[in-house]
């Protein structure tokens, strides 16, 4: 029994460090949406697609500094240029998107711009399907599995890497938001866009900053993601788009601490989903609990966070 009942743990800690680790990812994304959704009241649904193009350039950057030499002699300069390539591209996809898709029609019935955000996704997904194929890119072999045994389950350094650069950036955004200038101006926006600008807000450099951090955020799960897996295909991002939307809104959207904690709980249902009753069945875990929050609880676990006019 001793023997069985700590096969059992290790299992049980195997499904948590993969649950944490993935849900730091979901994390990520959604609080891209959930930044949007507060500011504006739009659920950006092109913004999976910003992350499928963030893990795209992870791979074509990482194989163009690998062809000229620069991996081998320095694989920490390497991945910082990466990072940070596919951070800077993403930042102008999402700027781009915002200027051309949602600006103009600021002032149109609501259902026009949540048309134009579905467009737009089929319309970068389509784009990144003509540029690099069907065939699913494979990221280059630089990190082995290796890592270290906790309690029975294996955490590879990968694992661990993306879990604290995932809790970094959420310190450093919850930082931001409620510290700095410009964050009191994205929240000052949030709760009234007029009385926000009659008080000197450049609303509309406040709306593209929060597209642009929100394209940030998602270029770096991106590029981790690629890391983890090995490999991504240009439908990643209407899948981790679906589910990182389902973690705004468990957590409360327009709630950036619920987003975060949406992510992550999304995260653990789903790997103990597929530990415990069967892998094919992981998409249906997270699915069925966007379902039964929008039922039983449509605030979100933390509430929701709208937009009050005063």
């Amino acid at each position: 029994m001793p023997g069985a009942e700590h096969a059992a743990f290790a299992i049980f800690l195997q499904q948590l460090v993969n649950g944490i680790t993935i849900g730091s990812v979901y994390a990520l994304i959604a609080l891209g949406y959930t930044m949007v959704y507060g500011i504006i009241e739009l659920i950006n649904f092109a913004h999976g697609e910003i992350y499928m193009i963030g893990a795209y350039l992870g791979i074509v950057l990482l194989s163009l500094l690998t062809a000229v030499g620069l991996a081998d002699a320095s694989l920490m300069l390497t991945m910082i240029l990466v990072f940070a390539g596919a951070m800077l591209v993403c930042m102008m996809y999402g700027f781009t998107l915002e200027k051309v898709a949602y600006k103009p029609l600021r002032g149109a019935p609501r259902l026009a711009p949540l048309i134009s955000a579905l467009g737009m996704s089929i319309f970068l997904q389509s784009f990144v399907f003509l540029a690099q194929g069907a065939r699913p890119k494979v990221f280059p072999h630089l990190f082995s599995g290796v890592g270290f045994d906790l309690a029975g389950a294996r955490v590879t350094y990968i694992q661990v890497f993306i879990l604290v650069v995932s809790i970094v950036l959420m310190i450093i955004l919850n930082y931001f938001i409620r510290r700095t200038k410009t964050g009191k101006a994205m929240r000052a926006t949030a709760q009234d866009r007029r009385m926000a600008a009659l008080v000197g807000i450049n609303v509309d450099r406040v709306i593209s900053t929060t597209f642009v951090i929100g394209s940030l955020l998602a270029a770096v799960a991106g590029v981790m993601v690629a890391m983890y897996y090995g490999f991504v295909d240009y439908f990643i991002g209407f899948q981790a788009g679906l589910k990182a939307f389902t973690a705004a809104v468990l957590g409360g959207i327009g709630n950036i601490p619920g987003a975060m904690l949406g992510g992550m709980l999304l995260g653990l249902i789903e790997a103990f989903g597929a530990g415990y009753i069967s892998s094919e069945y992981k998409d249906v875990f997270a699915f069925s609990i966007l379902v039964l929050v929008l039922i039983f609880r449509p605030a979100g676990l933390l509430g929701e966070q709208t937009p009050q006019k005063v």
